[in-house]
């Protein structure tokens, strides 16, 4: 298979996969089916592009051959003939219902899906997980780090939420605009996640995934200018860009993990930060502050601060303990020990850490021996600092995470 041609079908991937599943599940009604027609289009382009030619139109041939996958699969089910004629009444791979966007006010067609998904009789995690993993095309194994859990709980997890979806005959319509606010908190949590998977990878060689941060700021935008008066959502806009600022010092040439303290600061966009700090203004104007604004501060101090030793990390320990109130997370509470550590010391810090690790609710979750390895060896403690090294060691998930930790391993040991 030639490079164009892997090119074309990974772009295809990463722009009509969503659209493609959506689709199906209106179609059929199925999730499943849909997935798996999906998947099978994409398997047939491998086959049959590199002898015909990527097409003019990858997204319509794509659709086109899940669709027809589909009415095939339901043909040779006995209760295939009622959603064939559903079927039928669809608009074409490259038609939209303009009746439907009308209505809801959405014009992107990514951001409609999103708010289709995301439907308010499902649980907050199920509405985001299967977002997740029929829209944004993550895998179960992604999704279930994001939400520190196991695979097999996770892939429980959607089974038993498109169980629900189709046992109770949950809708697949794009809501009116009046209903899109009790779906907007969902909606941003999955924005918030794909930034977060392609900001800092959770497997695979590669710790940054510019495409996914790069769509889901780009979501974030247009939800922005859908609801300028939603000043969480103007704060996860500013949390991306402040962050994604950052992006090209996270990785040296060579691959491996730059470290916070020395990334050089002068690479960093000026515009993004700038557009960050202007935007966290504007949300917090509106006196209603959330979790995703106070992040966006915090990555403000960050941002702001000319180099390491002026990050002021008690303003930041301070606002992890107010995320904590309105995020009672662990991994905020391991933020917040990090912070800490910075501001009072790094005795203070794994005083927080052996906190944690005594609850358990951080087990397997490799930062956590990872922050308590880097707290002992600031204190010296050369020996212990060995052994959760070791710890994170088994646990991180991608290449370029695995060589960080490696590396001060051996510095340990030597």
């Amino acid at each position: 298979m030639t490079p164009e041609v892997e090119a074309a079908v990974a772009e295809a991937f990463h722009h009509e996969w969503g659209q493609i599943v959506a689709t199906l599940i209106g179609m059929t009604g199925d999730w499943d089916l849909a997935e798996e027609c999906t998947q099978d289009a994409f398997a047939r382009a491998l086959e049959h592009w590199p002898r015909d030619g990527v097409p003019r139109r990858p997204g319509a041939w794509l659709t086109t051959t899940a669709r027809n996958r589909a009415i095939d699969r339901l043909r040779r089910e006995s209760v295939g003939a009622a959603k064939l004629r559903e079927a039928a009444m669809l608009p074409g791979p490259d038609g939209t219902d303009d009746d439907e966007t009308d209505v809801s006010g959405v014009r992107d067609d990514r951001l409609r899906l999103l708010f289709t998904c995301c439907h308010p009789a499902l649980a907050f995690e199920s509405q985001v997980a299967l977002t997740l993993r029929t829209l944004a095309g993550l895998t179960t194994a992604e999704i279930a780090r994001a939400f520190l859990v196991s695979e097999a709980t996770m892939s429980r997890r959607l089974v038993r939420t498109k169980q629900k979806i189709r046992n109770a005959g949950i809708p697949y319509r794009v809501p009116p605009a009046h209903l899109l606010p009790e779906r907007t908190t969902a909606v941003l949590g999955v924005l918030y996640l794909l930034f977060n998977e392609g900001y800092a990878a959770s497997t695979g060689d590669d710790l940054v995934r510019r495409n996914l941060s790069g769509e889901a700021i780009r979501l974030a935008r247009v939800l922005v200018r859908l609801m300028p008066d939603e000043p969480e959502a103007v704060g996860l806009l500013a949390l991306m860009l402040l962050h994604d600022a950052r992006r090209a010092t996270r990785v040296d040439d060579a691959g491996d993990l730059v470290t916070l303290e020395r990334q050089d600061r002068a690479r960093w966009d000026a515009g993004e930060i700038a557009e960050g700090v202007d935007l966290l203004d504007t949300a917090l104007r509106r006196h209603r502050p959330g979790p995703y604004q106070i992040q966006a501060a915090i990555a403000a101090c960050h941002a702001t601060a000319t180099e390491a030793a002026g990050t002021d990390w008690a303003q930041i320990a301070a606002l992890y303990e107010r995320l904590a109130l309105l995020v009672p997370s662990p991994v905020v509470r391991l933020n917040h020990a990090v912070a800490v550590g910075m501001a009072d010391g790094p005795a203070a810090g794994l005083e927080l850490v052996e906190a944690l690790e005594t609850s358990g609710t951080l087990a397997g979750y490799h930062l956590l021996p990872a922050t308590r390895a880097d707290l002992l060896r600031r204190l010296g403690r050369t020996g212990e600092a060995a052994v959760a090294y070791r710890q994170a060691l088994e646990l991180a998930g991608t290449d370029t995470e695995h060589r960080y930790l490696a590396r001060r391993l051996a510095e340990m040991t030597d």
